[in-house]
Protein backbone atom coordinates (compact mmCIF):
# COMPACT_ATOMS: atom_id res chain seq x y z
CA UNK A 1 0.00 0.00 0.00
CA UNK A 2 2.60 2.47 0.97
CA UNK A 3 4.48 2.08 -2.55
CA UNK A 4 1.22 2.58 -4.30
CA UNK A 5 0.72 6.17 -2.40
CA UNK A 6 4.43 6.94 -2.37
CA UNK A 7 4.50 5.84 -6.19
CA UNK A 8 1.69 8.51 -7.33
CA UNK A 9 3.32 11.32 -5.71
CA UNK A 10 7.19 10.16 -7.43
CA UNK A 11 4.93 9.90 -10.83
CA UNK A 12 4.13 13.62 -10.46
CA UNK A 13 7.03 14.57 -9.63
CA UNK A 14 7.05 15.76 -6.46
CA UNK A 15 9.72 13.72 -4.46
CA UNK A 16 12.98 14.58 -4.79
CA UNK A 17 15.91 12.71 -6.43
CA UNK A 18 12.40 9.86 -6.43
CA UNK A 19 11.78 7.63 -9.63
CA UNK A 20 9.89 4.40 -10.61
CA UNK A 21 12.04 1.56 -11.39
CA UNK A 22 11.08 -0.72 -13.59
CA UNK A 23 12.58 -4.12 -13.74
CA UNK A 24 11.90 -7.26 -15.68
CA UNK A 25 11.03 -9.94 -13.02
CA UNK A 26 13.75 -12.88 -13.53
CA UNK A 27 11.54 -15.74 -13.22
CA UNK A 28 7.89 -14.25 -14.19
CA UNK A 29 9.78 -11.88 -17.20
CA UNK A 30 6.64 -9.19 -16.40
CA UNK A 31 7.55 -5.70 -15.63
CA UNK A 32 7.92 -5.02 -11.64
CA UNK A 33 8.12 -1.41 -10.71
CA UNK A 34 9.88 -0.06 -7.17
CA UNK A 35 10.00 3.64 -6.40
CA UNK A 36 13.49 4.00 -5.52
CA UNK A 37 16.11 6.54 -4.69
CA UNK A 38 18.87 8.01 -7.02
CA UNK A 39 21.96 9.48 -5.72
CA UNK A 40 24.18 11.87 -8.47
CA UNK A 41 27.48 11.34 -7.19
CA UNK A 42 31.18 12.08 -9.27
CA UNK A 43 29.29 12.56 -11.91
CA UNK A 44 27.31 9.57 -12.30
CA UNK A 45 24.06 7.99 -10.75
CA UNK A 46 23.60 5.24 -8.73
CA UNK A 47 20.69 3.27 -7.56
CA UNK A 48 20.98 2.22 -3.98
CA UNK A 49 19.63 -0.63 -2.48
CA UNK A 50 18.89 0.31 1.40
CA UNK A 51 16.83 -2.36 2.50
CA UNK A 52 19.27 -4.91 1.08
CA UNK A 53 18.53 -7.64 -1.20
CA UNK A 54 15.23 -7.58 -2.14
CA UNK A 55 13.40 -8.83 -5.00
CA UNK A 56 14.47 -5.69 -7.04
CA UNK A 57 18.08 -6.23 -6.49
CA UNK A 58 17.34 -10.07 -7.52
CA UNK A 59 16.23 -8.83 -11.19
CA UNK A 60 18.52 -6.31 -11.59
CA UNK A 61 21.91 -9.01 -11.35
CA UNK A 62 19.81 -11.44 -13.64
CA UNK A 63 18.57 -8.69 -16.54
CA UNK A 64 21.32 -5.84 -16.45
CA UNK A 65 18.93 -3.69 -17.67
CA UNK A 66 15.95 -1.31 -16.08
CA UNK A 67 13.83 1.66 -16.60
CA UNK A 68 13.26 4.74 -14.61
CA UNK A 69 10.71 7.03 -15.15
CA UNK A 70 9.55 10.11 -13.50
CA UNK A 71 6.90 12.51 -14.88
CA UNK A 72 6.11 12.21 -18.26
CA UNK A 73 9.75 10.86 -18.96
CA UNK A 74 10.91 6.90 -18.72
CA UNK A 75 14.63 6.44 -19.94
CA UNK A 76 16.23 3.00 -20.49
CA UNK A 77 19.83 2.24 -18.34
CA UNK A 78 22.32 -0.89 -18.32
CA UNK A 79 23.70 -0.96 -14.96
CA UNK A 80 26.73 -2.48 -13.49
CA UNK A 81 27.65 -3.58 -9.62
CA UNK A 82 29.29 -0.97 -7.52
CA UNK A 83 32.66 -2.19 -5.65
CA UNK A 84 32.31 -1.54 -2.13
CA UNK A 85 34.99 1.23 -2.43
CA UNK A 86 32.71 2.69 -4.83
CA UNK A 87 29.66 1.88 -3.02
CA UNK A 88 30.99 3.48 0.35
CA UNK A 89 30.77 7.43 -0.70
CA UNK A 90 27.58 6.94 -3.11
CA UNK A 91 25.77 5.03 0.51
CA UNK A 92 26.90 8.15 2.59
CA UNK A 93 25.17 10.63 0.04
CA UNK A 94 22.34 8.65 -0.01
CA UNK A 95 21.12 8.96 3.77
CA UNK A 96 22.02 12.70 3.32
CA UNK A 97 19.25 12.29 1.05
CA UNK A 98 17.27 9.74 1.67
CA UNK A 99 16.62 10.32 5.48
CA UNK A 100 13.55 7.44 6.10
CA UNK A 101 15.94 4.52 5.11
CA UNK A 102 18.83 5.85 7.86
CA UNK A 103 17.63 3.36 10.21
CA UNK A 104 18.73 0.64 8.25
CA UNK A 105 22.40 1.50 8.20
CA UNK A 106 24.39 1.26 11.06
CA UNK A 107 26.80 3.86 10.09
CA UNK A 108 25.81 7.63 10.52
CA UNK A 109 26.09 10.69 8.17
CA UNK A 110 28.95 11.64 10.47
CA UNK A 111 30.43 8.87 9.66
CA UNK A 112 33.44 8.22 7.89
CA UNK A 113 32.87 6.84 4.28
CA UNK A 114 34.85 3.60 5.29
CA UNK A 115 31.80 2.37 7.49
CA UNK A 116 30.04 3.21 4.65
CA UNK A 117 32.43 0.77 2.59
CA UNK A 118 32.00 -1.53 5.41
CA UNK A 119 28.54 -1.52 5.52
CA UNK A 120 28.21 -1.63 1.30
CA UNK A 121 27.88 -5.62 1.04
CA UNK A 122 24.51 -4.87 2.70
CA UNK A 123 23.49 -2.27 0.69
CA UNK A 124 23.68 -3.17 -3.04
CA UNK A 125 24.56 -0.15 -5.43
CA UNK A 126 24.33 0.01 -9.03
CA UNK A 127 26.17 2.65 -11.29
CA UNK A 128 23.36 3.50 -13.79
CA UNK A 129 24.23 3.68 -17.29
CA UNK A 130 22.50 5.57 -19.83
CA UNK A 131 21.41 2.48 -22.87
CA UNK A 132 22.57 3.68 -26.22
Amino acid sequence: MGDAIISVFIRAGLVPHSYLLTTRGRKSGLPRVNPVTVVEHAGKRWLVAPYGVVSWVHNVRADGHVSLRRRFETRAYTVREATPQEAGPVLKRYIAIATPTRPYFLATPDSPVEDFVAEAGHHPVFELIPAS
